[in-house]
Order: C-alpha cells, then structure tokens, then sequence
C-alpha cells in the first residue's frame, strides 16, 4: 500500500525535489480521478458459495426471529 511516507522518497529519489507529507497529499489528491483507497482485506479460506447459502437459508431465518 502506498503512504505519503513511501511516495515522499520516490518523488525525491525522482525528481530530487523534497516535499512535506502535507505538499505529497495535496500533490496526490489534486490529480483528477485520483482518491484514497485502501485494500479490501479477505480471508484466503473465504467460500463464496458457503456465504451465498448462508445469506439464502439462514439469514432469512435468524431475521424472522427477530
């Protein structure tokens, strides 16, 4: 994942130009269609199709409980 502490080097090693985490962030954030994103963290075991039946038959059930 990329940081302003990891971008800040790259641009400096780049262009030899120093820039503060605040100068980065505008920097970054100004580029039209770019935005903060972040990864989406999954389970490697994760089962759709066990999620999928979950979601059909049980979670109908547990929601009349209520």
């Amino acid at each position: 994942m990329w940081t302003l502490e990891r971008v800040g080097p790259v641009i400096e090693r780049v262009t030899g130009v120093v820039l503060s985490r605040a100068s980065v962030w505008r920097l970054l954030t100004g580029r039209p269609g770019w935005s903060l994103q972040r990864p989406e963290r999954r389970a490697v075991e994760r089962d759709e199709s066990e999620i999928a039946r979950w979601i059909a038959h049980e979670w109908p059930r547990i929601k009349k409980g209520r």
